[in-house]
């Protein structure tokens, strides 16, 4: 598996909303934010695969 990039598009309460990036037709999906790097937010991107996640520049 290969890591895919992602912007968190929207936080609800405990969870955030990743979008792919490299795959338009992807629905968001939902994500605990405590899985999330700190200092995650909206319209951060990460990197990442298999549920471990990092912010990217």
């Amino acid at each position: 598996m290969e890591p895919h990039d992602y912007i968190v598009s929207d936080i609800q309460g405990d969870y955030a909303f990743l979008q792919q990036l490299d795959d338009s037709s992807a629905e968001p999906f939902q994500v605990a934010l405590a899985l999330l790097p700190a200092g995650t937010d909206t319209g951060t991107r990460l990197t990442g695969m298999m549920g471990m996640f990092e912010i990217s520049e």
